[in-house]
């Protein structure tokens, strides 16, 4: 049977109105509306001109419902500035990677969620409470994608490259997902994945819309958890130069701005002392291109349920295949976590059973 939710999902993905999806499909509007609306089963020959004007295999349109993320149960960091548009096809792009994610988990035992329900704490407090949970101690965090995946935490890609979709979280089944935005540096994409971590433990989704006040909550969680407040005293001088905190930043794979931000909420460095840093950050163009950056993190989790599934013939595309998906969608979502070379090993491994 033909899926009224799957073409609003697809419509989304490629950020088409009702009206331009009609236009390059040949079909009058109100014969879209009643697809869309779930009111008419369609023609095979309907059928084949929506798949070849959205780009999608004609099978997508009859699998099984699947599940539509709503607004209101994700954590956008960016909403104010997030068209429709951009939103719906993070969105749809979200809906997908559940579905991407679910066929793996039919064939692996990947890692059980160990998040804490931290609502109501301090967001300083709930960071060092986290860290203890997890065994980290004062030290650095030094992959972040990895201590996530090795605690539950599923992360993908967000399909859409540009400023104004953020980093997004929400729960699927009871398991978290964080989606990352690789346009932005590496040190903002580890600040990212903390903060999505903060909605996940902290608050419920949706809230973020309307209230600011958590996500500077979120913030304030982020730098606590990257950068631990005695680590911080010990590498930290007072009123330091922008030249030693760009030195330092590396051992916690921070931002400057981060940096010096934690540094100023920790006392370390004055008022005065701080404006002048943010004026030299401004001035030298370090808050759109991180200086000195680091190499962007990659998954450890999906490389080897990668490296199980070439044993058996079976690639991205397999997946895509299966799920009746563009493989390009599949290639945004997962690609850029790929390394090529297997990495060193590591104490925080993500724990992976073939069923």
């Amino acid at each position: 049977m033909f899926s009224a939710t799957r073409l609003a999902l697809a419509r989304q993905r490629r950020q088409l109105t009702k009206k331009e999806l009609a236009e390059l499909a040949g079909l009058s509007i109100p014969t879209l509306t009643r697809l869309d609306g779930g009111k008419t089963e369609p023609s095979r020959e309907t059928v084949l001109a929506l798949a070849r004007a959205l780009n999608f295999p004609f099978e997508f349109f009859y699998q099984n419902e699947c599940e539509v993320l709503r607004p209101e149960a994700v954590s956008f960091r960016s909403l104010s500035t997030l068209s429709a548009r951009q939103r719906d096809a993070a969105l749809a792009a979200g809906s997908f990677a559940f579905e991407v994610h679910d066929w793996i988990a039919e064939r692996f035992e990947l890692p059980k969620p160990h998040l804490l329900n931290l609502r109501d704490e301090d967001p300083v407090v709930a960071a060092e409470t986290l860290r203890s949970h997890w065994g980290i101690g004062t030290q650095p965090v030094e992959h972040m994608i990895k201590l996530l995946e090795s605690k539950g935490v599923r992360v993908f890609v967000l399909a859409e490259q540009h400023k104004n979709v953020d980093a997004f979280s929400c729960w699927h089944k009871e398991v978290p997902f964080v989606f990352l935005n690789t346009f932005k540096s590496a040190e903002r994409s580890r600040f990212d994945a903390a903060h999505e971590v903060a909605h996940l433990c902290l608050h419920l989704h949706g809230q973020t819309a309307l209230d600011r006040n958590l996500e500077r909550e979120a913030d304030s969680f982020a730098s606590a958890f990257l950068i631990q407040q005695s680590d911080l005293i010990a590498y930290v001088p007072r009123q330091p130069s922008l030249s030693q905190l760009l030195s330092i930043k590396k051992r916690w794979g921070v931002s400057v701005s981060a940096l010096a931000r934690r540094a100023h909420d920790a006392k370390l460095i004055s008022d005065w002392h701080y404006e002048s840093l943010s004026k030299q950050i401004s001035y030298l163009g370090y808050r759109s291109k991180e200086p000195e950056g680091r190499a962007r993190e990659k998954s450890v989790l999906w490389r080897m349920v990668f490296d199980e599934l070439w044993k058996d013939g079976l690639t991205r595309d397999s997946i895509a295949r299966s799920l009746h998906l563009p493989p390009d969608e599949v290639e945004l979502l997962i690609g850029e976590l790929l390394v090529q070379q297997p990495i060193k090993p590591v104490r925080e491994r993500p724990a992976l059973r073939v069923i």
